[in-house]
């Protein structure tokens, strides 16, 4: 069973920054994608930045220009940092992996973003 843990989140001041972390355990035999997604509140779950194979990365274009992402197979992590954080940026933040076979989730993060 493969596991997900997070931590990083937080209240944060509007223009702040903030970094998130992940790492996974368990038996994985491979990293398809690995990444984060948000829901906010009231809101459908959404893509914030995914790596894929060969480093091909995906951003959501709400965050495109503040978010720098990396992701460490040898170390089963990515890391996900915002800048000039926004009050719409309040969400839930999920860690995402897949493997060769499954979708990962783990249980979230808590970013507050608020004066």
């Amino acid at each position: 069973q493969v596991r997900l843990v997070e931590s990083g989140g937080g209240l944060v001041q509007p223009g702040g920054s903030l970094r998130l972390s992940c790492v996974a355990s368990g038996t994985i035999p491979s990293i398809r994608s690995m990444g984060w997604f948000r829901r906010g509140p009231g809101k459908q779950r959404e893509l914030v930045a995914v790596v894929a194979g060969g480093g091909v990365t995906d951003v959501s274009d709400s965050v495109k220009g503040r978010v720098t992402i990396s992701r460490d197979d040898a170390r089963f992590t990515v890391n996900l940092q915002i800048d000039a954080l926004k009050p719409e940026d309040t969400a839930v933040y999920y860690c995402y992996l897949r493997d060769p076979w499954t979708d990962y989730w783990g249980q979230g993060t808590q970013v507050t973003v608020s004066s």
